[in-house]
């Protein structure tokens, strides 16, 4: 599929009532499993939020996706503030379902598609942007930041790689039979 004809496809998805009502449970579930989060460091925590961002972007795709993004962090810092409102989280927010959607969006899911959906999210996103807005905020440097969520989202790479192939081998048929992802063919995932 075309990149312009992909996000024609995900804009068209928010004027769809059904895409806007699993928009919607998308929203209130990552508001949820957000504020579930196990604190490593200063500004710097584990969670599952991933797994729905992923699969929200596989099926609203990127134009959907960033409003969601967007939508569900200001939402989670209007009903659970945490601290000052910094509009650098929400772009994050926002460039984490595009990075995902960009991988898998109308495309055959496969483990390779998961690992670099998942690295790109966890290198540029995660630990880059983060790292600026923490610099940014706490006033310390950047390289301060940097490393220490670089040994974070390195350490979970594998694990979150693995996490997101089982979750989607046991939602696809699911979601294609509900007409949400394009036919994926057999099962398990397969590398390519």
């Amino acid at each position: 599929m075309k990149t312009q004809s992909i996000w024609k496809s995900s804009a068209d998805n928010l004027k769809n009532v059904k895409y806007l009502a699993l928009i919607a449970a998308f929203v209130a579930m990552k508001i949820i499993v957000g504020n579930i989060r196990i604190p490593v460091s200063q500004n710097l925590n584990l969670s599952l939020t991933f797994i729905l961002v992923a699969l929200e972007a596989s099926i609203v795709g990127p134009a959907a996706g960033m409003v969601s993004g967007m939508v569900a962090d200001l939402l989670a810092f209007a009903l659970f503030p945490d601290g000052a409102f910094f509009p650098g989280y929400t772009i994050t927010a926002m460039c984490g379902e595009l990075v995902y959607a960009l991988f898998l969006y109308r495309k055959r899911i496969s483990i390779a598609r998961i690992a670099g959906a998942k690295l790109v999210n966890n290198y540029l996103v995660n630990v880059c942007m983060g790292s600026l807005w923490s610099s940014m905020l706490y006033g310390k440097a950047f390289i301060v930041y940097f490393g220490t969520s670089a040994l974070k989202n390195t350490i979970l790479l594998p694990i979150e790689i693995a996490i997101l192939a089982a979750v989607f081998s046991l939602v696809i048929p699911f979601l294609q039979k509900h007409g949400w992802l394009i036919p994926q063919g057999s099962l398990p995932l397969k590398w390519k």
